[in-house]
Parts: structure tokens; C-alpha cells; sequence
């Protein structure tokens, strides 16, 4: 009597593993700051369209515009240490570095930016956005009567009103719980926390 063969085993399934999300390397959004520039090129537009008429003016036998003579006759007669020669040099300066540090900042300081994954795409969170979560998170703990959150780029400020409980066991739950949602919004660069308990001010 020939003794039946062991059934083999089923294969395991394999099981797919989630990669980690990759900290850090998420850099700032870039904004296009479309006012600025608009209105830099219209203004650069308007005075050379003024200048370039002027000087067709000029060259067709006209006098120039009356503005042009006075200020080049005005300018003649300065000297270098005027006050108005040396506030407008100052507010030229002050435009000039303004100009520069919008060209060499990504701006965009609302946007905070999300851990990326494997897929190609960034992502991002407004300070908004972050504040709705982490005050929704606060007021779910027990004890917590009302809160209010400010959201920076590198730190954000919980302030909660406790009606009952101890003040300590309230912020203890209260730190857990933010530090949890603070974690599960996937911020390439998660805030820093700083939580405040107090009691309700005593009406009269």
C-alpha cells in the first residue's frame, strides 16, 4: 500500500513593503511674484517710452520736455553731498537690493514643504492648513476649552485654555497629540512645538 506523497507547501505571499518616506531634501517653493515684476516692467516701459520720445523729439528740432531740461539743469548745479542727491541715490539702492533679494529668494513663506516620496512630485502645506489640523488635534483632548495656534516656518505656538483637569495632564496630552499630528502632516521640516496651558481668566 504506497503511502501518499506530502502536499507542498503554497507559496508565501509576498507581502509588498511601503518605503519610507525620505527626510529632508525638500527645498522651498518658488514664487513667480507676478506683481512685482509686472509692475517693474511697466515702469521700466513707461520711462523708457518717455525718454525714447523725447529724444525723437529732440532730434526732429523741438525743444525737449520742460521735466528733462529742468532736472539735467537742476543736477548740474548739485553737488554730490546733497541731501536730495544722496536720498535718491539711497532710495535707488534700497530698490536695487529689494529687487535682488526677490531675484535670489524663493518667497512663498506660507508654503510649507512636504516630505517627498518615490513619485516625482512635491508637495506642500499652507500654515493655514497647519493650523486647522494641530487646533482640531488640541481641542479634541480632554480638559481643552479653547486654543489658539500660530504656525511658523520653524515653530509653532499652541496656546490652550483648560477648564478642568490638572494643567500638567493637560499639556502632557496635549504635546503628545500635536507632536502625533505634527508627524502625520509629513513636513519635510516638522516645526517646533511649544505648548501653553492655562486656566480661563476669572470674570470681575
Amino acid at each position: 500500500m504506497s503511502q501518499a506523497a506530502p502536499a507542498e507547501p503554497a507559496p508565501a505571499e509576498r507581502v509588498p513593503v511601503l518605503e519610507e518616506p525620505v527626510r529632508g531634501g525638500a527645498h522651498r517653493f518658488w514664487s513667480t511674484r507676478r506683481v512685482p515684476a509686472a509692475l517693474l516692467a511697466l515702469l521700466l516701459l513707461a520711462g523708457a517710452g518717455l525718454l525714447l520720445y523725447d529724444v525723437a523729439s529732440v532730434r526732429a528740432g523741438r525743444p525737449g520736455m520742460r521735466w528733462r531740461r529742468v532736472l539735467a539743469d537742476d543736477l548740474a548745479t548739485r553737488q554730490l553731498d546733497d541731501v536730495v542727491v544722496v536720498v535718491g541715490a539711497g532710495l535707488a539702492i534700497a530698490l536695487g537690493l529689494w529687487l535682488l533679494v526677490l531675484a535670489c529668494t524663493p518667497g512663498l513663506r506660507s508654503v510649507l514643504p512636504m516630505r517627498p516620496d518615490a513619485e516625482p512630485l512635491r508637495a506642500g502645506l499652507r500654515r493655514e492648513a497647519v493650523e486647522v489640523v494641530l487646533r482640531d488635534r488640541a481641542m479634541a483632548v480632554a480638559g481643552v476649552q479653547s486654543v489658539r495656534v500660530r504656525a511658523r516656518r520653524h515653530k509653532a505656538a499652541v496656546r490652550a485654555v483648560a477648564h478642568f483637569r490638572e494643567l500638567d495632564y493637560v499639556g502632557a496630552d496635549l504635546d503628545a497629540a500635536l507632536r502625533a499630528a505634527v508627524e502625520e502632516l509629513g513636513l519635510a521640516r516638522p516645526p517646533r512645538l511649544s505648548v501653553h496651558v492655562v486656566r480661563p481668566a476669572r470674570k470681575g
